[in-house]
């Protein structure tokens, strides 16, 4: 009777330890560990550079966004080097290159099994312009080496496998400061699309 109730109790306690390690191991593959992600993309940006009104333009170049994800389906940490150009700008064939160096934060709601993810993003840094736009004799941007600039909007990825996405597309306002002698502002529209590749 007593060896009964020995193996009644040890039994209870193996099947005990089998559903906590179950649970465990659940809790472990439901919860996935904070990712980094790496975003090669095509940009299209347009510009108003030179002063007063829209004499606008359109710039293309490339871009690369780094991003780690703080926890799932929240935020994270994102870093974003973007260069365009534009040659021919105005009757004065003015060519620039603009360069954006910008990091923030980006939030990702949770979509579950979707395969489309949309996300939103806050970036502040610098921006850098060359060319004869601001280098020439009159110049119509001064002080071009460097510039407060903010990147605010979002995108929408298509996941394609556990290592890579489609970035389907990116919009973004991008304000840069430089001097123009006349609002010091340039409002540009960044549109964007590209390769995620996930780590």
């Amino acid at each position: 009777m007593r060896i009964r109730i020995k193996a009644e109790f040890v039994l209870l306690l193996a099947m005990m330890a089998v559903s906590g390690s179950a649970a465990i191991a659940q809790q472990t593959t439901d919860k996935p560990k904070p990712r980094a992600e790496l975003a090669l993309s095509y940009d299209y940006l347009r510009s108003n550079a030179p002063p007063g009104g829209c004499t606008c333009f359109g710039l293309n170049g490339g871009s690369a966004t780094f991003a780690w994800r703080v926890r799932p389906g929240g935020f994270a940490a994102v870093a974003d080097v973007s260069v365009s150009h534009a040659s021919n700008i105005s009757s004065n064939g003015y060519d620039l290159t603009l360069g954006t160096y910008t990091a923030g934060a980006r939030y990702t709601p949770k979509v579950g099994n979707f395969p489309l993810q949309p996300f939103g993003q806050l970036l502040v840094g610098v921006a850098h312009a060359s060319g004869s736009l601001v280098e020439g004799r009159t110049p119509a941007v001064s002080d071009a080496n460097a510039a407060f600039a903010t990147n605010i909007g979002g995108g929408l990825d298509l996941h394609a496998g556990r290592h890579f996405s489609f970035r389907v597309l990116e919009a973004d306002y991008v304000l840069t400061t430089f001097a123009n002698g006349s609002n010091d502002h340039q409002n540009n529209l960044r549109l964007n699309a590209g390769l995620v590749l996930h780590f």
